[in-house]
């Protein structure tokens, strides 16, 4: 487009630039050098583009993007910018515009001038169909360790995926659901699930070849080649083909690495996205492992990338396309083998769905549940309203706020004690477009910089497990004795439901009920009071009673109006009067 350009490289000992060019290729590991850096002038700077941008926000990417615009905040806090320099524009490029860590890209970016989702580009033509197959397998994530990004810890998580029990799974899935595919990407664990999962391919007699960061640059090429060729069906590799691999041909991707990251995960089906006409490739099927064990918040397949949850799905190899159906229509049947694997697998059950637009179609009128989320006990108060309470005078809240293009905003509470008195300080910690990122992103505040013990706030912490405390049941009863709801409606904001048999329950029988729960649950629930929880659910029966109220009066007219059109043989009547039973609040 430009012949006239002049273009440099910029990268470790082989290539180093002037600084003077037209256009500079550097990686963003060499400029981090100071003296590397230097050499480029902001002044004389026209544009800083940045591909893969959701790598912006990071502190490396901070440190260097600063000396291009002092609006970007350097991650040294006693860095002083020079305000007087030129602002050289910062323009990025990413196909997953997010973070697991939730740090927020607008700390570089002002704003996103054109987006497009998996589904508008599927349905534009851009990006090809997906058929869909997820394995529910009893695995045990929930035993896995997490790194410093939240993801799953490879050594932890080869442990479990790397057994001869899941390994023959997924050969066995291959064959059983993507056989007739042409070209397959298998994505593994480490470089051991690479080589024991390729020896299994091996062994049933199918053509599997492997690729890690060992291999050679020269045999990565000619292997890479003759996979896009067709030269052979399987290709396996860990870490290696996540981004920026151009392989159109891919008509089959296999997860084997379960992962929290959006964007990883993102990365890995959508190297098999890609149109490739020329092959006759007209979908790529995509398989992923659901655990059925534990159900470990935040864990990635294709349900759960548009915010749905994988265990209430019926997934049998549909495409995209019609999945948007699933609200529709009832479940489709589940395909069960009739000799499960046994072992770690003992229970493995397919789910296939046609294609990801009627998947998506799913997501309508299900709220995405906080618990798929994040590790933390986060406490839903309200529609949209979530807290995370800690035992010090500290909470973090997400809300909804009144930007539309930043719906979700995330506010860290602290009470002090200033001048004899108790106040509270309210500080904003970030704003989000989705719910899920302001989980992330107030994830990462707790863990890294609030100065409290983050892990008693965890689901699993120990003390929830205990039985409650005579503080809890005083402080419950308390809200009890002071509320002007009904009992009904108290105790669902507590967690519990009122019995068959206890209409009118007193307050003991109440109180020995909440003796029951333990101790997690009832700090949940003293949250939900304090925040007007029974308020809220007192309003929602209300408008819960009037809908019924609508809908009876509807069911009436509709009634009314059959009967009128019903043609048969018998002495006509001048008027007919519908025997319905009188609309009670009880019969709720």
């Amino acid at each position: 487009m430009f012949p006239d350009w002049t273009v440099e490289i910029e990268q470790g000992a082989k290539h180093k630039a002037t600084g003077l060019a037209d256009f500079t290729v550097a990686t963003y590991q060499t400029l981090l050098n100071p003296e590397r850096l230097a050499k480029f002038d902001p002044q004389k700077t026209k544009a800083v583009i940045i591909d893969e941008a959701h790598h912006a926000a990071a502190p490396s990417y901070r440190k260097l993007l600063s000396h291009f615009h002092p609006d970007v905040r350097h991650p040294d806090p006693d860095h002083s910018p020079q305000a007087e320099r030129d602002r050289v524009p910062v323009l990025g490029f990413s196909a997953t515009f997010s973070r697991h860590d939730g740090l927020a890209l607008g700390s570089v970016f002002e704003r996103i001038v054109y987006h497009r989702d998996v589904l508008q580009m599927i349905n534009e033509d851009w990006l090809c169909d997906v058929r869909l197959t997820s394995v529910r397998v009893n695995l045990d994530l929930n035993t896995v360790a997490l790194n410093k990004n939240g993801d799953f810890a490879s050594a932890s998580l080869a442990r479990v995926m790397n057994t001869p029990t899941m390994n023959e799974l997924v050969v066995r899935t291959w064959l059983d659901r993507a056989a007739a595919c042409k070209s397959t990407l298998i994505f593994c664990v480490n470089v051991a699930h690479v080589q024991d999962l390729t020896n299994a391919f091996r062994k049933y007699g199918v053509d599997a070849r492997f690729l890690t960061g060992r291999t050679n640059v020269t045999a990565r090429k000619e292997l890479v080649a003759s996979f896009k060729a067709g030269e052979f069906p399987v290709l396996i590799n860990c870490a290696v083909l996540t981004e920026g691999a151009d392989i159109p041909n891919i008509d089959c991707v296999i997860v084997a690495r379960p992962t929290r990251s959006k964007n990883i995960f993102s990365q890995m089906i959508g190297r098999g996205l890609r149109l490739s006409p020329e092959t006759g490739k007209e979908d790529c099927h995509i398989i992923d492992y659901v655990d059925t064990v534990n159900r470990v918040s935040s864990v990635m397949s294709v349900p759960t990338l548009l915010g749905l949850d994988p265990m209430k799905l019926n997934l049998e190899n549909e495409p995209l396309s019609t999945l948007q159906k699933e609200l529709k229509e009832p479940s489709l049947s589940i395909d069960t083998p009739d000799t499960p694997i046994d072992a770690q697998a003992r229970s493995v059950t397919y789910e296939d769905h046609e294609s990801l637009q009627s998947l998506s179609n799913s997501l309508k009128g299900k709220e995405i549940q906080i618990r798929q989320i994040s590790r933390f006990a986060w406490v839903t108060c309200k529609k949209d309203t979530y807290v995370l309470q800690s035992f010090k005078a500290v909470k973090v809240k997400i809300s909804r706020s009144k930007d539309p293009e930043q719906p979700f905003v995330v506010k860290l509470h602290r009470w002090i004690h200033r001048d004899g008195k108790r106040i509270e300080v309210t500080l904003t910690l970030q704003t989000a477009s989705s719910l899920e990122d302001a989980v992330h992103g107030a994830d990462t505040c707790v863990q890294e910089r609030l100065g409290i013990d983050w892990q008693t706030l965890l689901h699993s912490a120990s003390w929830r497990k205990k039985g409650p405390t005579t503080t809890q049941v005083k402080q419950i009863m308390e809200h009890f004795s002071k509320t002007s709801v009904n009992v009904g409606t108290f105790l669902s904001a507590v967690g519990l439901k009122l019995g068959e048999d206890q209409e009118d329950p007193t307050a003991k029988q109440i109180e020995d009920r909440i003796k029951l729960m333990n101790r997690g649950q009832l700090f949940d629930a003293i949250t939900r009071l304090k925040h007007r929880a029974d308020k809220h659910y007192a309003r929602e029966g209300q408008a819960m009673e009037q809908e019924m109220r609508r809908q009876f009066k509807i069911q009436q007219k509709e009634a009314k109006r059959t009967l009128r059109e019903t043609v048969a043989v018998g002495p006509l009547h001048m008027s007919h009067v519908l025997n319905a039973e009188p609309f009670t609040t009880s019969s709720l």
